[in-house]
């Protein structure tokens, strides 16, 4: 019997500093605190005997014809878990106030409330803390039934119940076991703070009521501020409240995902930690905000960026670094937990990150946009920090690097980064003369229309007539989906189409698209790796752009089938439609709200200027 619950089972709850995965099954496996990149409390998603977990869950007799179903609150974090039974019908609702503000919080609150709505219920809790990835061992005080402290290396969790609900001792962890009848409610509210902090406040039911209260509003307030109205809305909210999730309030830093250690292949061995803040993930972040009308959003992230590029070079002389910790650290040291079976096996369980020391140009191509998308830059602090940025990669620009999928099998002149640094530098050009700032615009416009005659007669293939993943191979990568996006190459150009059908033959498999070929293009990596999400919904965007309607929409449709019950996605999609890799990521979420809008866009058009086979319909083949 597998011990681990699907990747996919789960929802997340979040302040905007950390988060945590809650199973259906109604196990906290994965919580970090006090922020995203802490070491985990709860980390039975990475080992289950001993990374330790919070449960609570009805009791559900086997064979009763029990089931248990786990929802959102409409537009919020509020996660429930709703167990039906024949006995009766009760909820476990988990959330976490949003702390909002510029300053870090060494306290954090996850509050869980059970409740019975029919009949009556039976309910199970226990939690088993395990500190600093479960390296560390911890000590327990139980001021009274209804509280416990367990105390850990710089930090305690302290454990408050209500009145409903008595707590045993279980070694250095804690127990309980209560029925609730229809009406009846408990709550059990859990607090890490820095060791030696003042206890919190005993809870009530009627504050908790006010807290649970307070974060609908909070979430019913933010997505006022959407502008969306298509299709869509309730996918592409979903996934803007997952990127707000993801995003560390103090300085506006998006990370790339919840969680570390989940495998690109079950037992393989691509198990990175994704809970930093990646240049280029973070900037596409930030203009799906934005294309959604979330703009304090964008300016906090800017002022974040120009901050990193203020700071100066970082130690390889580059002016950004791929990624940082969200407060700007660059130092990501990369060790491996040997203690950690890792999920279902698969090992090694990596904390920190390696590839922050990587060469990507691409980067700067996104962060120029990111900075300039709002069209801000005639302040003067925000056009000195990109100008200084576009002289250096005047002067950088044609280097080998590791690419966008930070490839560790060495350095190539990989086609996207060049394509990245055109935007970079196009940006720059078209800024500066708008505004008119000071520039070296004979320079930047000169090494502009180079990267694009390199592009062209480089990167590509005429064998295979497509643009290739770097200018010695002929391999195909889905990285080259945003080509049209950024303006550089027509969605209706000959040349697009056929390196579009070209990835149609070789990369799509039923809608779902793979990076590359890592067989004919070795990434230095053993194993293999599922379909990419955020391939296959660029792939959407380039169908829609394109005019390829029919086959744009169908291609949505089936990737939303892959959504997991509350409308999360991994980073990947395994070959039984199971979803791999860290979890939730924002890379896949913002990628699906760019594809929805530009689906909405195309079928706009088709809609008010109807021509014979435009109706939507299924069909066995192509458009």
């Amino acid at each position: 019997m597998n011990r681990y619950p699907p990747i996919a089972e789960h929802g997340m709850v979040g302040d905007l500093q950390t988060a945590a995965l809650v199973s259906s099954g109604g196990t906290i496996d994965w919580w970090c605190t006090p922020r995203f990149d802490s070491p985990s409390i709860f980390g039975s998603l990475l080992d289950r005997e001993r990374g330790g977990h919070c449960r609570l869950a009805a009791e559900l007799p086997e064979d009763s014809g029990a089931t248990v179903r786990q929802l959102y609150l409409s537009d919020t974090a509020v996660l429930v878990n709703r167990f039906l039974a024949p006995g009766g019908v009760g909820e476990v609702a988990d959330f976490m106030a949003p702390i909002e503000g510029r300053v870090p919080s060494d306290r954090h609150r996850l509050i869980r409330v059970a409740r019975v709505v029919r009949g009556s219920l039976a309910f199970d809790f226990s939690c088993r803390p395990r500190f600093d990835y479960a390296r560390a061992g911890h000590s327990l005080t139980r001021p009274d039934d209804h509280t416990a402290v367990f105390h850990g290396p710089g930090t305690d969790l302290h454990l408050q119940a209500t009145d409903r609900v008595t707590l045993r001792t279980d070694g250095d962890d804690v127990t309980a076991h209560f029925t609730l009848a229809a009406g009846d409610v408990a709550a059990l509210v859990l607090t890490g703070t820095a060791s030696g902090a003042p206890a919190p406040d005993l809870p009530s039911l009627a504050g908790i009521a006010d807290e649970l209260e307070a974060c609908r509003t909070f979430w019913h307030s933010w997505m006022r501020s959407s502008t969306y109205r298509g299709r869509w809305r309730d996918m592409v909210n979903r996934s803007a409240i997952t990127l707000k999730l993801l995003t560390y309030a103090p300085t506006g830093a998006p990370i790339a995902a919840a969680t570390m250690g989940l495998p690109e292949q079950i037992g393989g061995e691509r198990n990175w930690d994704y809970r930093y803040t990646w240049v280029r993930d973070a900037s596409l972040s930030v203009r799906a905000l934005i294309d959604l009308g979330f703009e304090e959003e964008a300016h906090a992230f800017r002022r974040w960026l120009r901050d990193r590029i203020e700071a100066g070079a970082t130690a390889s002389g580059d002016p950004l670094q791929i990624m940082y910790r969200v407060d700007g650290d660059p130092y990501l040291h990369e060790e491996t937990l040997d203690h950690l079976e890792g999920y279902q096996g698969s090992r090694p369980v990596r904390a920190g990150n390696a590839a922050a020391d990587q060469l990507q140009l691409d980067i700067y191509g996104e962060a120029a946009d990111a900075l300039m998308v709002a069209d801000d830059m005639g302040a003067i602090r925000g056009w000195k920090a990109i100008s200084d940025v576009l002289d250096w990669l005047a002067g950088n620009w044609d280097r080998p690097d590791e690419g966008i999928w930070e490839t560790r099998g060495g350095r190539q002149n990989f086609t996207y980064s060049r394509l990245m640094t055109w935007v970079a530098l196009d940006a720059g050009v078209r800024l500066a003369t708008a505004h008119s700032r000071p520039a070296d615009l004979a320079r930047w416009t000169a090494v502009r229309d180079t990267v694009f005659r390199q592009i062209v007669e480089r990167g590509w293939n005429e064998e295979r007539r497509a643009f290739v993943q770097h200018y010695d191979t002929h391999v195909l990568d889905a990285s080259l989906l945003l080509m049209p996006r950024v303006g550089f190459i027509s969605p209706r150009d000959p040349d697009w189409l056929s390196t579009l059908d070209a990835m149609d033959r070789e990369l799509v498999s039923d809608s779902l698209v793979y990076r590359y070929d890592p067989a004919a293009s070795p990434d230095g990596l053993r194993g293999s790796e599922g379909t990419f999400t955020l391939c296959s919904f660029l792939y959407v965007e380039a169908l829609a752009r394109s005019g390829r309607l029919h086959q744009a929409r169908y291609a949505f449709d089936k990737m939303l089938t892959y959504a997991n019950h509350v409308g999360l996605f991994a980073e990947e999609i395994g070959p039984s439609g199971e979803q791999l890799g860290n979890f939730p990521q924002a890379f896949t979420h913002l990628a699906l709200i760019a594809a929805a809008m530009a689906l909405d866009e195309q079928l706009d058009k088709a809609e008010t200027r109807p021509t014979p086979g435009t109706g939507l319909r299924y069909s066995l083949g192509r458009d």
